[in-house]
């Protein structure tokens, strides 16, 4: 049996929680999870903004610490499996249903994600799905049916699961058809069932990536990141956290910064910089690092990452577009906003938040973002452009149409062999592309790493 998330066995579903009156204990995480699959799916609401401890949805922040990591166990289960589940749950029921049933659905994939994938008790799913039924005028006629399908999933779950995994394509239709566009059927088929499966956990250290592996319980990948299956702390009770010795930073994400070269003594700019994994990249390559970002709060992190590792950028708070520095900068690197698409292991609800139109917007605004990020950069100087999509529209299409349609910039190829462990990911062009699908090093917990595009060009004119 596939297993996602953390894993948590409830409390008796029957006894009563002192802190919530007369509710039943674990009905509330319950509510709370199709209350948020139900933003995330119907709303395009994302996971993060709904989940988050200070900011997030009422009742979510409303949980223990407890209940709201079994919310979010159960949630990205059910995103990450979100096909599979509808389609068992469809076997079972005589007619679909109405399409004004939107909250059945949902209490049914929060029930179904925990007895097909979630180490809960059968029992307990059944029984807290079915009083969840009962105590909303919307679902309370359906409480029977809820009873039955669950039951009769649960049955059935050991013949039934692999089997449907085996079948399932797991993405919304718009993403699948662009997935085999970009890539072909059989590599897109590799992409998503790669997001089936949780991310490893990536470090980028300040130095020596080997003593770090060893004393983080991980490897050393062929790149220089240290990757780490799972970890057995939270990120920040690892030892080597509080002295700064090294930030998280999946593998792909850790590959734009190094596309410079030797920047010893240069002023390079990073522009769209938080939360500031690359920003410290450049630091340590030696360079003298302008870090921008229009979000106050996204700047106030970076400038927090930056302290804990020791390290120092000046700090600009803008919008890009309207950024002219001084002096221009005889570097610069442009991660730009995108649709994250190729974030969907850590993200599971990235395919179900966007559309195919929030692409072609996003490509426009990375068009303009990348024009002007060429303005800032001094004559012989080379920008990198970067971001977290699987879509060429954002990627190489924008690229090609960006140099074709560009005076005075040139494509600045990346060489085979000029850094360590990338040849695997050029391009004919020389350009630089991952996939979750690539870097298969084993068992899917410890391979793959995130969807990304670079391209290097130099300004000459």
């Amino acid at each position: 049996m596939v297993v996602s998330g953390a894993k948590r066995r409830p409390q008796n579903p029957g006894r009563r929680d002192g802190n919530a009156g007369e509710a039943i204990a674990g009905l509330a995480a319950r509510k709370a999870a199709a209350r948020l699959l139900a933003a995330v799916i119907d709303a395009h609401t994302p996971l993060d903004g709904l989940t988050d401890n200070e900011h997030g949805h009422p009742q979510y922040k409303a949980l223990d610490a407890r209940d709201r990591a079994l919310v979010r166990a159960i949630l990205v289960t059910a995103l990450r499996h979100c096909m599979t589940i509808a389609g068992l749950l469809a076997k079972r029921l005589e007619r679909p249903l109405p399409a004004n049933a939107t909250a059945l659905s949902h209490i049914l994939h929060v029930a179904a994600a925990q007895i097909l994938f979630l180490d809960i008790p059968d029992s307990a799913a059944v029984d807290l799905a079915v009083t969840h039924a009962k105590s909303d005028p919307r679902t309370l006629r359906f409480s029977g049916l809820v009873n039955g399908v669950l039951r009769s999933l649960a049955r059935a779950k050991e013949a039934e699961l692999a089997p449907a995994l085996a079948a399932t394509n797991e993405a919304p239709q718009w993403f699948s058809e662009r997935l085999i566009a970009a890539y072909g059927a059989e590599k897109a088929r590799a992409i998503l069932a790669a997001h089936r499966h949780e991310a490893p956990v990536d470090f980028t250290a300040k130095s020596d990536p080997a003593l770090w592996a060893g004393r983080l319980g991980g490897i050393v990948l062929p790149t220089g990141t240290v990757r780490v299956e799972k970890l057995q702390a939270g990120v920040t009770d690892l030892t080597g956290f509080a002295e700064g010795a090294w930030w998280v930073q999946d593998a792909a994400a850790a590959l734009p910064a190094r596309l410079f070269g030797d920047i010893k003594g240069l002023r390079v700019a990073d522009l769209c910089a938080a939360p500031g994994g690359k920003t410290a990249q450049l630091i340590l390559a030696g360079a003298n690092v302008t870090a921008v970002d229009t979000s106050k709060n996204r700047l106030a992190r970076l400038e927090q990452n930056l302290d804990r590792l020791g390290l120092s950028a000046e700090l600009v708070q803008t919008d890009l577009l309207d950024y002219q520095p001084v002096e221009l900068f005889d570097a610069v690197l442009l991660d730009a906003p995108c649709s994250s698409t190729g974030t969907v292991r850590r993200h599971p609800d990235v395919p179900w938040t966007k559309t195919m139109a929030d692409v072609e917007k996003l490509a426009a605004l990375q068009r303009r973002l990348l024009a002007h990020a060429v303005s800032l950069v001094k004559p012989g100087g080379r920008i990198v452009f970067s971001n977290c999509s699987l879509d060429p529209i954002e990627g190489e299409d924008l690229y090609r149409a960006f140099l074709a349609e560009t005076s005075g910039v040139d494509a600045d190829p990346i060489q085979p062999g000029e850094f360590a462990g990338l040849d695997p990911f050029l391009t004919p062009e020389g350009t630089l592309r991952t996939t979750p699908a690539d870097m298969m090093l084993g068992p899917p917990g410890i391979s793959g790493l995130d969807g990304f595009f670079a391209a290097r060009m130099r300004r000459v004119g």
